[in-house]
């Protein structure tokens, strides 16, 4: 695939409807050659988790003709399937999806014509993986709160989460909650964090939503 960070932008402004929307599609459709497949993700957090578990295992996605497209939550799921499915680009899609907006995926892909009633495992079948509560969690679960904060340490944060930790509201919770607040409070932390996390990961360890998108 020629341009992926292209084909993104014209997708977006593709799915934002309104009078560029034709122009949009034609320019996504030009930017599709070479492209096989699709992964949808809720943000752009999730895009760089995939992408940085790609890179740990010596995959070029955009030579293999994937995209991982960002949709600005899972409330767009049915457009994006639409427009990237068989009724818009036909190419093969895949997503990953957090727990609380399964729904708004099951229901794309009935849109989507790819059936009614999905169970999560025939879901997965079709290639979208639910993460229990959501990524940044699989993650946490994944390294521990030890692990995490080896991350966070790494990352030159740790003060800061300490600091955090003491604030009011945060006391009394689990180091566990803590640390799912602590990646999402500023603009920019939670995508870098999905980066260094999935970097810090071994590699039998990854999350099964995450390794399983990746391997199919």
């Amino acid at each position: 695939m020629r341009d992926p960070d292209r084909f993104r932008a014209a997708v977006h402004a593709w799915a934002a409807g309104g009078p560029d929307a034709t122009a949009a599609g034609a320019a996504a459709r030009d930017l599709a050659v070479g492209l096989r497949t699709v992964v949808l993700v809720e943000g752009v957090s999730d895009q760089r988790a995939v992408e940085a578990l790609a890179e740990r295992r010596h995959r070029d996605l955009a030579a293999e003709g994937v995209c991982v497209v960002p949709i600005g939550g899972a409330m767009s799921a049915s457009r994006y399937l639409r427009l990237c499915g068989a009724q818009g680009l036909a190419v093969t899609v895949r997503g990953l999806c957090d727990e609380a907006e399964e729904d708004f995926f099951r229901r794309g892909l009935e849109d989507a014509g790819l059936g009614a009633g999905r169970t999560r495992a025939a879901m997965e079948a079709l290639g979208f993986h639910v993460c229990v509560t959501d990524l940044e969690d699989e993650l946490i679960r994944a390294l521990g709160s030890d692990g995490v904060e080896r991350v966070i340490a790494e990352q030159r944060d740790l003060a800061r989460f300490r600091v955090f930790q003491n604030q009011p509201a945060q006391r009394g919770r689990s180091v566990e909650r803590q640390l799912r607040r602590f990646l999402g409070t500023m603009s920019g932390r939670k995508a870098r964090y999905a980066q260094a996390l999935v970097g810090a990961l071994d590699p039998g360890g990854v999350p099964r939503p995450l390794d399983r998108l990746l391997a199919g």
